[in-house]
């Protein structure tokens, strides 16, 4: 899917490219995103794609951590390079990039986080920046679904161990981890219909988190059916249900096996191996992204950093598929003006 980049684009773009580990080993320097260059969210012009840390373990309901997966994940981003070797995308060539930082979250108060949260991805909206945001646990999914899906529900890929639809936990608290999809939903933010989860397994809390999530219309597609039915399979009905229209993915580390990936807040035994959620990242090209995220990398709970390893890793073929479709949108626009 090659995308056309007009020179003024390209000389703007150019602006942005990450610490070349040519030049710099990219064991130096204070760690960024990608080794890309940190932008203040407020002065941000130019950017297309914004990198955004949530350091937020407020609403975990199992083991804590996460609150440092930002940190950890950006130090295991620097490894990566500038070209994707599966697919040929070039990221940093397709879409200005830049670190934003992190969101500034009250570590003890998590409706104040959520409002937090939210007002800086509505900004980024506003400027027209697409944002990768990095957890944190998973409620930190949900304000960034209200600031982008406001007046136009999005569709959701999401990938995860979990379904995150319960209704509350620990005695009616309904901001956890466990419900943010549900929040999303009940807010008009993600239309039901336009979503698929993928690799669900494990017991649940109560049969209401799924039977709600069915009786919305949500596509569960269970870790046993994805292998019984293989990966491309499941990845074509996937995009079916997701359509031509906005969408957004959310990738939770845990849907990884603990193998993998040991650093997570809720581990889950029988998960996807990182081969096989590289295959499920890729196969999304083409989806009109608006925004992703990943969250629940914990690495106080990680073994040799090899959880952060996958999240770094995840995240630069997350950063792929993003920048493909800003690509994508651009050449869109200027189209229709001409």
């Amino acid at each position: 899917m090659p995308h056309e980049v007009d020179e003024a684009d390209a000389a703007r773009i150019a602006r942005f490219r990450p610490a070349s580990g040519m030049e710099t080993p990219r064991f130096s320097g204070i760690p960024s995103f990608m080794r890309l260059p940190v932008r203040d969210p407020a002065a941000a012009e130019g950017v297309e794609i914004g990198l955004v840390g949530i350091p937020f373990d407020g609403a975990t309901t199992n083991r804590p951590g996460a609150c440092l997966g930002p940190r950890a994940v950006r130090e295991a981003s620097t490894h990566t390079r500038a070209v994707n070797h599966s697919t040929g995308v070039a990221p940093y060539a397709l879409a200005a990039c830049a670190d934003l930082g992190d969101v500034p979250v009250n570590p003890i108060d998590a409706a104040e986080t959520c409002r937090r949260i939210e007002a800086f991805h509505a900004a980024l909206r506003s400027q027209g920046i697409v944002p990768l945001s990095v957890g944190g646990d998973h409620l930190v999914s949900y304000p960034v679904l209200r600031a982008l899906g406001a007046g136009r529900p999005l569709g959701l890929v999401h990938i995860d161990a979990h379904s995150d639809t319960d209704d509350s936990q620990y005695g009616g608290t309904r901001l956890t981890h466990g419900t943010p999809f549900r929040r999303a939903v009940e807010d008009g933010v993600l239309d039901p219909r336009r979503m698929v989860q993928i690799g669900i397994r494990g017991s649940l809390d109560s049969a209401d988190e799924r039977d709600w999530a069915l009786a919305q219309g949500i596509r569960i597609v269970t870790l046993e059916e994805a292998v019984g039915r293989g990966l491309p399979e499941t990845v074509a009905e996937a995009r079916a249900v997701v359509g031509e229209g906005p969408a957004y993915l959310s990738f939770d580390i845990d849907a990884l096996d603990p193998a993998y990936a040991p650093g997570t807040g809720t581990p889950e035994p029988g998960g996807f191996t990182t081969r096989e959620a590289l295959y499920l990242v890729r196969s999304l090209r083409g989806l009109d992204l608006v925004g992703a995220d990943l969250v629940e990398v914990s690495p106080p709970l990680d073994a040799a950093g090899i959880t952060a390893l996958a999240g770094g890793t995840l995240l630069f073929e997350i950063l792929c598929l993003l920048a493909e479709a800003v690509a994508a949108r651009r050449g869109a626009d200027r189209s229709s003006a001409d």
